[in-house]
C-alpha cells in the first residue's frame, strides 16, 4: 500500500516531482559538501547561476561536471540582472548552455535588500514566455503582482518570505496566506529568506507547494545535517497541511472529559 505522503507528487510545467524542496548550488564551503548536501536533501531541482557558474569558464568546468553527476533537474537563474534586457539576454545564454527552457527569473530593483523590480519582472516574464521559456518568477509577497504574473502566462509563482540571505523567515504570513487563498490552483513556492526548518514548516502549513532555499543549508555549521533537517521539515509541514490543523480559539477548551459526563458527549 502506498502512503498518502509517498503518493503526494506535484507537477511543475508538466514534470512531476516527489520532493517539494528546491535547493541552490552556491556558497557551500566546498564542491564536495555541496554535492553531499544536495543528495541528503533529496531535492530533485537545483538552481544554478550562469554569471557565477558558467560551464564555459575554466573555473566552472569542474563545478558543471559535479552538477551533472547529481542527475537533477536544473533551474538556471538570472541573478544579478537589473533590467529586462539583461534578464532576457542571460536567459537565452542559459538556455543554450544548460540545455533547458526552465528559468528562475530574477530582476533586482534595489541592491540594498535585493527586492525584485515588480514592473520589470512582469515585463521580462511576458517576453520570455513568448520566447518559449518556462518561467519561475521571483517576486515579493504582493497579491496583485502575483496575479499579473499569472495573467502573462507564468504557471508557477515564487514570492519571497523575506529578503535573500537574511534568514528572517516569513515576514508577512498574512500576505502569503492571502496569495494562497486567492490563487488556489497555482503552484506556489516560497523563495528567499528561509533560515530555519521551522520557517519551512510554517510556509508548508499555509498550503504552499514547495520551498526554494540555498544559504540556510550552504552556510549552516553542518550543511549535510541541515539539508536533512529541511527535507524532514517540508514533509512535516506538508503532512500538517493535508491533515488539517485544528482551528485556533480565543478561549481555553478542556481536552479531558468533565467528571460524570461520558467523553462522547463532549463538544
Amino acid at each position: 500500500m502506498v502512503s498518502q505522503q509517498n503518493a503526494d507528487t506535484w507537477t511543475l510545467y508538466g514534470q512531476s516531482f516527489s520532493s517539494r524542496l528546491l535547493i541552490g548550488s552556491a556558497l557551500y564551503p566546498s564542491p564536495q559538501l555541496m554535492c553531499e548536501s544536495i543528495t541528503a536533501s533529496e531535492a530533485e531541482i537545483i538552481t544554478v547561476g550562469l554569471r557565477r557558474q558558467s560551464p564555459e569558464q575554466g573555473g566552472g568546468a569542474s563545478f558543471w561536471e559535479q552538477i551533472k553527476s547529481l542527475n537533477k533537474t536544473l533551474l538556471p537563474n538570472t541573478a544579478g540582472c537589473h533590467t529586462v534586457k539583461e534578464a532576457v539576454t542571460l536567459a537565452q545564454m542559459s538556455r543554450e548552455l544548460f540545455e533547458t527552457d526552465w528559468l528562475k527569473l530574477e530582476v533586482v530593483g534595489d541592491d540594498y535588500n535585493l527586492q525584485p523590480d515588480p514592473i520589470a519582472t512582469i515585463e521580462a516574464a511576458e517576453q520570455l514566455i513568448k520566447l518559449g521559456f518556462k518561467v519561475f518568477p521571483y517576486c515579493t509577497d504582493d497579491l496583485v503582482i502575483c496575479q499579473r504574473l499569472r495573467d502573462v502566462g507564468c504557471e508557477v509563482l515564487m514570492p519571497w518570505g523575506s529578503p535573500i540571505g537574511t534568514g528572517r523567515g516569513l515576514m508577512n504570513p498574512y500576505n502569503l496566506q492571502t496569495i494562497r487563498e486567492r490563487l488556489p490552483g497555482m503552484p506556489l513556492i516560497v523563495d528567499a529568506g528561509i533560515g530555519k526548518p521551522s520557517h519551512a514548516v510554517q510556509a508548508m502549513e499555509l498550503g504552499y507547494d514547495g520551498i526554494l532555499l540555498n544559504t540556510a543549508v550552504a552556510q549552516a555549521a553542518q550543511p549535510i545535517l541541515m539539508a536533512t533537517a529541511f527535507r524532514d521539515a517540508l514533509k512535516a509541514g506538508r503532512s500538517a497541511w493535508l491533515a488539517g490543523a485544528m482551528p485556533e480559539r480565543q478561549t481555553a477548551s478542556p481536552s479531558t472529559p468533565t467528571l460524570g459526563m461520558p467523553f462522547w458527549h463532549q463538544q
